[in-house]
């Protein structure tokens, strides 16, 4: 038996399809991303797996148990779902360990494993407009995760914060999977949170599941630009752009264009007076640099660590087979 399970999924706004049959299944400890562009349903499945929005259609199972929607409860919501906002309220000018024992069903022993693991011990004697927006974040998070549930719900949790409490969320939301054993769904629209952290992504658009896969697959072989974009920059090249790149097999191009990201394509001088791709820009990053090269009637980007190349420079440019993503023409 699944740990959760989602079944052709669909809900209707204002008589707009919002949510369009979806299913899925997660196991239990598995960490599962949702990401897409705005708009795309991310935040609604995450709302009626928690119970906090009604589905026109479909079914959701936790435990063997269906989620019931707020249509069909008094109180809406799941005791063993807990489903953190991106917009999420604390009272003001309350004590943070008051908010805390109005909710809590831990032991005092578990309780401050859960603080520790949040990283809001320190917070606890402080009333709550005394906090930060990362420190409110965090003691928001405890206060769900004191409610002792198994299912947490992110939606964007980094949204927001600056690099410091970001890192430190990250971190946090580590901790939450491989110390409290707690399951995790996220919504994110970092890539780097994404790719780095979850072991299935779903990838959403216009209310459907575009693409799924682990993150290493979508990354490497996206469907189309859509899901290439949402995890990181690429070329899309086409067939005349493409004979002076050396790797390429010519002969499969036919109907297909060719995606590839700017890190499989390794850059060297030019070995001859005739070759004539030429760098026109090189965009400094700190640790890389993503060079532009003019290759024919298209600018292709590389992304290297050599500080080397000079504005005007000509290069050869080169890509292993195994790199290249195909896509069908329209």
């Amino acid at each position: 038996m699944s740990f959760l399970t989602v079944h052709n999924l669909s809900r209707i706004e204002k008589e707009n399809l919002v949510i369009n049959n979806i299913s899925f299944k997660q196991q239990h400890l598995q960490k599962i991303a949702i990401s897409g562009s705005t708009g795309s349903g991310k935040t609604t499945v995450l709302k009626m797996i928690a119970g906090l929005i009604q589905p026109n259609s479909g079914t959701i199972f936790f435990e063997g148990e269906k989620v019931i929607g707020p249509d069909e409860k008094l109180l809406p919501g799941h005791k063993g779902i807990a489903y953190l906002s991106q917009h999420f309220e604390l009272r003001n000018n309350y004590w943070v360990h008051e908010l805390m024992s109005m909710v809590n069903v831990m032991t005092d022993d578990e309780a401050e494993k859960i603080y520790a693991v949040c990283k809001v011990e320190h917070l606890l004697k402080r009333r709550t407009n005394q906090l930060s927006g990362g420190e409110r974040q965090r003691i928001a998070l405890a206060k769900l995760l004191v409610t002792a549930p198994k299912l947490l719900l992110l939606d964007e949790p980094f949204s927001n914060l600056d690099s410091l409490h970001k890192r430190m969320m990250q971190q946090v939301i580590v901790d939450i999977t491989e110390q409290l054993q707690i399951t995790c769904i996220m919504v994110s629209h970092d890539v780097q949170d994404v790719l780095s952290w979850a072991d299935w992504i779903i990838v959403m658009k216009d209310g459907i599941i575009h693409q799924q896969n682990s993150p290493k697959h979508i990354y490497n072989n996206p469907i189309d630009s859509y899901t290439a974009e949402l995890f990181g920059d690429f070329n899309l090249l086409v067939v005349s752009n493409t004979k002076d790149i050396m790797g390429i097999p010519l002969q499969e191009l036919q109907k297909k264009q060719l995606l590839i990201r700017p890190e499989n394509i390794q850059i060297s001088a030019a070995t001859n007076i005739t070759q004539e791709d030429t760098i026109i820009k090189i965009d400094y990053y700190g640790s890389f640099d993503i060079i532009h090269v003019q290759v024919n009637e298209q600018i292709v980007k590389v992304k290297t660590k050599s500080l080397q190349f000079e504005i005007g420079e000509r290069v050869f440019l080169s890509i292993n087979p195994k790199d290249i993503c195909y896509l069908s023409l329209g």
